[in-house]
């Protein structure tokens, strides 16, 4: 599938990209995140694996639609600190 991320054109292939990412280890998955191989990665991850770029290059929503449209599943993983608390006054 062709796609463009920071203005470059890419062809990835679903296999390809699972294949790319199978020997990393995913980072702590906070905001956009894709599943990959039962592996929840934040998309800027993927994105600076499969393309080469700097993460400040592109946008997680471009590398979230273009992995959305391989067929992988994009999540929003809660960001640390904002889950919520009830605190007794």
């Amino acid at each position: 599938m062709r796609c463009v991320i920071a203005r470059f054109p890419f062809d990835f292939i679903k296999s390809e990209v699972q294949t790319l990412m199978a020997g990393v280890e995913p980072e702590d998955a906070t905001g956009p995140c894709a599943v990959i191989d039962d592996r929840t990665y934040p998309v800027k991850q993927v994105g600076q694996v499969i393309t080469g770029l700097d993460r400040r290059d592109f946008t997680a929503l471009e590398l979230t639609r273009a992995l959305s449209r391989l067929g992988f599943t994009c999540v929003t993983a809660p960001v640390a600190g904002r889950l919520g608390s009830v605190t007794d006054f």
